[in-house]
């Protein structure tokens, strides 16, 4: 537990207010949150303002809203505002090898969506909403290094690698899975990176319109290996590349590219123009996940806390890192409200009740990313879909799938396996009740017709 020390970080510091390390979806989220509490707060991004500088190209992965994300967009009113500019995909849309493509709803009615959004979008929303919201103070091109926790101090560098320091008695660290807050730290921990890389590739419109079906995520599963597509308001499909590390630099020419993507995804390398152009252009970006304790540290002079990814990176393949990251900020606002708004305690609250939440997410996002590019081609699997949504329509409420509680419901995530078993224990409970009801019945039967 923290120490009840109102001089780390709580209402009565050093007088270096409240920091926020990281101007992306979580920091701007949280520094809205902690304005509207009337706390001054100020965000430090080591980047130019995406706003007048653009976004980083490349290296994007369109996000996936879901239930978790709009409820907390919901609570600064960016819900709504967030829906205009997304593109909802009621369902997957597999594209298998050698065969047709076939369409896989996400919900048992069909009537659920996840959300297309592109991350410069929605970032560019919440930092106009951040630099409207009395108290918040945006600051760009400063790079954090680390936290003198002792001291109460950030630790700066600017563009031409000047050092300098500001005060903080709260810092609330956002600043990403390489987090250098994180790093000063060294919390206990490990950062475990995926042997698959990822690339981005674009499918413009085609004459006018989508080339594919806006209304699902596009996958290739290809066993090891996978491509996805997700559309774009200007009707524009982002595809990323989900490959081992190694099989990306096999591809080193202009003609070895368009071979490749002729022969393993022949439907849409005709609907890419500029396929060897990105292919060579667009970096590869790793795919990591963090796990570490404690999050929360406390010094003399300052508290700091991880959060998003800095705290517990995960791989995107349930589409829930950025839904998760925001439900830390939500957390961290209700833990102050519950603590009366005392820095040690209500941080200390965010940490023990998150941990258990992003262990369980990061490990169910490692077992998508094998049902993705492997399992969703198999017609084993389609049937065993089938089967689920068809007791999801005639169990409604008491037998739900597990894709349904992540991404359609705000069930805390380190109760869904638990869920999810009890609900299998029960359903097979009752098949073999069934079955033994079965088994009785003939028997009389036989027994009557011997008569």
């Amino acid at each position: 537990m923290a120490p009840d020390n109102e001089a780390a970080g709580g209402g009565a510091g050093g007088g270096g207010g409240v920091a926020v390390v990281g101007a992306g979806l979580a920091g701007c989220l949280l520094a809205v949150l902690l304005g509207r509490r009337g706390i001054e707060v100020t965000v430090y991004e080591r980047r130019p303002d995406p706003r007048v500088a653009g976004a980083e190209q490349g290296r994007s992965i369109n996000l996936a809203i879901s239930a978790r994300g709009l409820a907390a967009l919901e609570q600064v009113g960016l819900r709504d505002h967030a829906l205009k500019q997304a593109l909802p995909m009621h369902g997957r849309m597999v594209h298998p090898r050698g065969g047709e493509p076939n369409f896989q709803p996400y919900s048992a009615d069909g009537g659920r969506a996840i959300n297309s959004i592109g991350r410069a979008e929605l970032n560019r929303s919440l930092l106009e909403t951040a630099e409207a919201t009395p108290g918040v103070r945006l600051v760009f091109s400063r790079r954090v290094t680390g936290v003198d926790t002792k001291a109460g101090a950030l630790l700066l560098e600017d563009p031409a690698g000047r050092s300098s320091t500001e005060p903080a008695d709260v810092v609330l660290a956002g600043d990403g899975a390489y987090s250098a807050v994180r790093a000063s730290l060294r919390p206990d921990g490990d950062t475990d990176f995926l042997e698959h890389g990822y690339k981005e590739l674009t499918v413009p419109p085609r004459d006018g319109g989508f080339a594919l079906d806006p209304d699902a995520l596009h996958i290739w599963p290809r066993g090891t290996s996978m491509m996805i597509a997700l559309p774009n308001l200007d009707r524009s499909f982002t595809c990323t590349l989900f490959w081992p590390k190694s099989d990306f630099d096999v591809l080193d020419t202009p003609d070895r590219v368009a071979a490749y993507f002729a022969e393993h995804y022949p439907d849409v390398a005709k609907l890419m123009p500029g396929l060897v152009e990105d292919y060579g252009r667009n970096p590869v970006g790793s795919l990591v996940t963090v796990r570490c304790w404690p999050w929360v540290r406390y010094g003399d002079g300052a508290i700091v806390a991880l959060l998003g990814d800095a705290a517990h990176a995960i791989v995107p393949f349930f589409g829930q890192g950025a839904n998760c990251a925001f439900e830390d900020c939500i957390e961290i606002d209700r833990c102050l409200t519950e603590t009366d708004g005392h820095w040690p305690r209500a941080l200390s609250l965010y940490q023990e009740r998150r941990k258990a939440n992003t262990d369980a997410i990061a490990e169910m996002a490692l077992d998508n990313f094998v049902e993705m590019r492997d399992r969703v081609s198999s017609p084993v699997y389609r049937a065993k879909q089938a089967a689920t949504h068809a007791l999801e329509r005639r169990l409604a409420g008491r037998y739900v799938s597990r894709y349904e509680l992540v991404s359609f419901s705000t069930m805390p995530y380190a109760e869904i396996p638990s869920r999810i078993r009890r609900q299998n224990r029960v359903l097979a409970g009752s098949a073999a009740g069934a079955a033994g009801a079965l088994v009785l019945s003939l028997r009389i039967l036989r027994r009557r017709s011997r008569r």
